[in-house]
């Protein structure tokens, strides 16, 4: 093999290798996905976003304050200083559909925190512990904008 020849393949193996590593990377430019995982998770999957405008605590008599007052596109966080895990979801009890950026925070193990997604409605959103869901101490509301408080239970029967 001459010279010219051992450079030109040497070359190509390089190039080769470093077109397999940028692929192997995403590619260049593009951005980062925050997509949020399909389990819950009990840290947040993202510090970007809106403030975190109030702070809500699990303790052994349940959810302190029980409700709170955010503005849109502010996020909540929920603090489990109970002796056990909790399963935050979003109400009713058991579709979890009605207030979504509550069911970012998931499942918290003792002394875990979890953060919201940003609320983007004005609205009074429920939430409960998915594990214990007939907990009324285990309960509580974000009120968003200027919603009002909700009426009755949030559970399908």
């Amino acid at each position: 093999m001459s010279l010219t020849s051992t450079h030109f393949w040497a070359s190509s193996v390089l190039a080769v290798a470093l077109a397999a590593s940028v692929t192997a990377c995403g590619g260049g430019g593009g951005s980062v996905s925050s997509a949020s995982p399909t389990t819950p998770s009990s840290t947040p999957t993202s510090t970007t976003g809106g403030t975190i405008s109030a702070t809500m605590t699990i303790t052994a008599t349940g959810m302190s304050p029980a409700s709170v007052r955010i503005q849109l596109g502010e996020r909540v966080r929920v603090v489990n200083e109970d002796s056990r895990s909790h399963n935050i979801v979003s109400d009713p009890h058991p579709s979890h559909g009605d207030c979504p950026p509550m069911n970012n925070i998931g499942l918290l193990a003792r002394g875990a925190t979890g953060i919201s997604k940003e609320f983007m409605d004005v609205k009074a959103c429920g939430f409960h512990d998915h594990d214990d869901a007939t907990n009324a101490t285990l309960r509580g509301t974000i009120l968003v904008g200027g919603a009002d408080a909700p009426t009755g239970p949030g559970y399908i029967r």
